[in-house]
């Protein structure tokens, strides 16, 4: 009997699941945390593909195994500016997130049968995992809320789970506030739902801390994916998946990527552009000139660009071109967004990527090889004029959050591979009081400061007393966690003590061979 090919991967699938090592859990449950909600990016949920017919339904993102054939056959859309939502070009299929795990399955390992090569689709693994450790527990303290990335932002379906899910969270937890984690786009997300509905939002919310938000778009990977496409997984993963122009034509009809353009009128302090080195004739003589288009002009180039694409299904050819119905759409929610007020109960916390190269303008054609037709623009190689980010996010997007934050950190890390980071963990284990938190820790610095040897003196300085503190400090850092040098002491040289109101606030001075930490608004307690 002849097997085919769809037959050959289930049973793959099958096997792989059979195989599979069962989950571990965490060792020691705290049932005093506060819950978390964990909130991914765009690509970051497992997506099914339900036959309609029968409701029988199979992962089509992510999968390694026929992931290109199942992406152009399910995933492809087309964008209805009646409703704000682009739907599957099969019309016997609908797009659905999974829920198992009170949500966290569709957020952990996006393609959860991958052997080889699996931490290329690790999404939330790491965090959820270190999680478990502190004492959270699944379904108790922790859960996960997917959704469909090719959607708007504050679609209103995606708008109604996301508060239906919140109110699950709050009983299952026995009526406590939820400390929503967003990684990347789900700060958009998360910060429309805000705007749209602030009453759910402070009922239900204590904390939210964004990891890596484009708050003010990613200009420079947009305008590259609009005209290059792009690749969700990189190194040698990239043969196995899907090609660069196809998840282009998936992300054209795409309302997310489009808001990840960012408003037209950010004040930028580098302003990104999209700039074309073009050949002019005039008088009959030519010349090579580089243009350059701000985000506010740089859409006609984009149409111009795209004018003629066309994507085949079915044997059909479709077109394809920059829609402008999702522009504006796009637009009106920037203008949700920029309304957006952080409600007086909630503490906000910003966490962004910084020490990569991160593309911010992009240029195409050189003085050798101008720009003759702008339709030709997707066979050029893109150049890129970078910003400190993380390598999609400018530093300067991510920061401009437009929120009353309790603390902005930057974390040196890539974008996604961030997550992973044990720094970031740090960090967010001291805001969420978790595990063990160490009363020590500086996540401004990363720091950890304990006092060894010390003798307090009272005295009075201009009216004020203060706390006097003598000897050694040992300053251990994220390089010295595992093990510490008795040696490398940090003499403390000096302290500053000035008086606002009731509060004395003081500046320490460490020193270390050549050189110093400074820690700054350090609280002294005063005892009268």
């Amino acid at each position: 009997m002849a097997i085919g090919f769809d037959d050959l991967v289930r049973a793959l699938e099958l096997w792989l699941k059979l195989n599979k090592k069962p989950k571990q859990t965490g060792a020691n449950v705290n049932t005093d945390l506060d819950p978390v909600l964990l909130v991914p990016g765009i690509g970051g949920s497992i997506l099914h593909a339900v036959n309609i017919d029968d409701d029988s339904y199979e992962r089509v993102w992510v999968r390694f195994v026929a992931a290109e054939y199942k992406l152009k056959t399910k995933l492809w859309s087309r964008y209805d500016s009646s409703t704000g939502k682009t739907e599957s070009m099969d019309p016997k299929t609908t797009i659905a997130v999974p829920e198992d795990r009170h949500g966290l399955y569709a957020i952990d390992i996006l393609d959860p049968d991958l052997v080889i090569g699996s931490e290329s689709v690790y999404y939330f693994h790491d965090m959820i995992v270190e999680m478990l450790k502190w004492g959270y527990q699944e379904g108790t303290t922790l859960f996960g809320f997917g959704y469909d990335f090719r959607q708007s932002n504050r679609l209103p379906e995606t708008m109604d789970k996301l508060a239906a899910k919140l109110a699950a969270v709050y009983n299952a937890a026995g009526g406590k506030k939820i400390n929503i984690i967003t990684h990347s786009m789900g700060g958009i997300l998360v910060k429309c739902f805000m705007a749209l509905h602030t009453d759910i939002f402070e009922k239900y919310v204590k904390n939210w801390i964004a990891v890596c938000a484009p708050f003010q778009g990613a200009p420079g990977c947009t305008n590259s994916t609009f005209l290059n496409g792009m690749s969700f997984v990189e190194g040698w993963e990239q043969r196995l998946y899907i090609s660069k122009w196809s998840m282009h034509q998936l992300l054209m009809e795409c309302p997310s990527i489009y808001e990840l353009m960012g408003p037209r009128n950010f004040n930028w302090q580098v302003i990104p552009r999209l700039e074309l080195f073009r050949k002019h004739d005039s008088d009959g003589n030519s010349r090579i000139i580089l243009e350059s288009y701000t985000p506010s002009d740089n859409v006609g180039v984009l149409k111009e660009a795209l004018a003629t694409n066309t994507i085949n299904y079915n044997g059909l050819d479709l077109p394809l071109p920059f829609n402008s119905d999702i522009l504006k759409w796009a637009n009106e929610t920037w203008e949700i967004l920029s309304s957006a007020k952080l409600p007086s109960g909630v503490k906000f916390y910003n966490i962004y990527g910084t020490n990569l190269a991160t593309s911010h303008t992009v240029c195409y054609g050189s003085q050798d090889k101008p720009v003759t037709d702008l339709e030709q623009l997707r066979y050029f190689e893109a150049k890129y004029i970078c910003v400190d980010g993380d390598g999609t996010v400018p530093v300067e997007s991510a920061k401009a959050d437009g929120l009353n934050a309790e603390a902005r950190v930057g974390i040196p890390g890539e974008h996604r591979g961030i997550l992973c980071e044990p720094h970031l963990f740090r960090i967010i284990k001291h805001w969420l009081r978790a595990g063990d938190p160490d009363p020590f820790y500086d996540p401004l610095n990363d720091y950890v400061i304990l006092p060894t040897a010390f003798e307090m003196e009272s005295h009075k300085e201009k009216g004020v007393e203060v706390a006097s503190l003598k000897e050694e400090w040992d300053v251990i850092s994220k390089d010295q966690d595992e093990q510490s040098n008795s040696d490398d002491k940090m003499e403390m040289r000096s302290i500053s003590v000035s008086h606002d109101g009731t509060k004395a606030h003081a500046t320490v001075t460490v020193r270390e061979g050549k050189q110093h930490v400074e820690l700054k608004a350090v609280t002294v307690s005063v005892d009268a």
